[in-house]
C-alpha cells in the first residue's frame, strides 16, 4: 500500500488540508502514529494527539478545528471512522476462507 494525500482524498471524496503530495504506507493509531503512517480522529478525546502524533496523514471530520498547530496533513472528510474503514477495506481485501474442518 502506498496512496498519496490527493489519492486517498478523492476516493474518500474529501479535501486536503496541508500537502497533497503527502505519501502513506502504512496505518496507525493516532498515538502510535509514525512517519509514513495514515492514522484518524474520529472521537474528540483523542484531539491531543493530533498536535503530537508523527502520522504524515490524519483522517478528521470536516467541522474539525484545531486549537493549535499540526504538522500532519489533514484529509477532511464527513466521517472519519467511517472513512478509515473504507481504506481499510480497500487495501485489505477479504481472503478466502479456509477450508476444512475447525479442531
Amino acid at each position: 500500500m502506498e496512496f498519496t494525500a490527493s489519492t486517498i482524498a478523492g476516493f474518500l471524496n474529501g479535501v486536503v488540508d496541508g500537502n497533497p503530495d503527502t505519501v502513506v504506507h502504512t496505518v496507525a493509531k493516532i498515538e502510535e502514529g509514525k512517519p509514513g503512517a495514515l492514522s484518524f480522529l474520529a472521537n474528540p478525546k483523542y484531539e491531543p494527539y493530533i498536535y503530537t502524533t508523527k502520522s504524515s496523514i490524519v483522517l478528521v471530520n470536516r467541522k474539525f478545528v484545531p486549537s493549535e498547530k499540526v504538522s500532519a496533513t489533514l484529509i477532511r472528510v464527513d466521517d472519519a471512522y467511517e472513512a478509515f474503514t473504507s481504506l481499510l477495506r480497500l487495501v485489505e481485501p477479504r481472503r478466502p476462507a479456509r477450508s476444512g474442518v475447525h479442531p
